[in-house]
């Protein structure tokens, strides 16, 4: 599973990076993903969203990793970098990931039981 995540980072823009520093994104990024999965589930169970969730997460790294959060936009004429500003927390393929993988993933949301009155 890690050589098909992998593959996936490096086609969605972690080609050139160092490959020992994109293989451990990548294996944590795994193990997150693992840690969440509702028992009994394996990767290869949630039809092909975990390699990719995986991949989305260890990109996020990697861009956060570099200072690249929150672009938006590169120029290289009269280079020009634009910067989403606002609510932003620079992580939105963690988000999409998450999103993605949130059938399988373990309920461990808040739960209200009730109060005694």
């Amino acid at each position: 599973m890690i050589e098909q995540v992998m593959e996936l980072a490096q086609a969605l823009g972690g080609a050139g990076q160092d490959e020992d520093v994109l293989r451990m994104l990548c294996v944590n990024a795994c193990q997150m993903l693992d840690r969440r999965l509702r028992d009994g589930l394996t990767p290869e169970d949630c039809q092909g969203a975990y390699p990719l969730a995986a991949a989305w997460l260890a990109m996020d790294w990697l861009r956060c990793g570099q200072g690249l959060e929150g672009i938006t936009s590169l120029s290289a004429g009269d280079i020009s970098v634009r910067r989403e500003t606002g609510g932003s927390d620079g992580s939105k393929l963690t988000q999409r990931a998450f999103e993605l993988m949130a059938p399988f993933f373990k309920d461990d949301g808040f739960v209200f039981r009730g109060v005694r009155g």
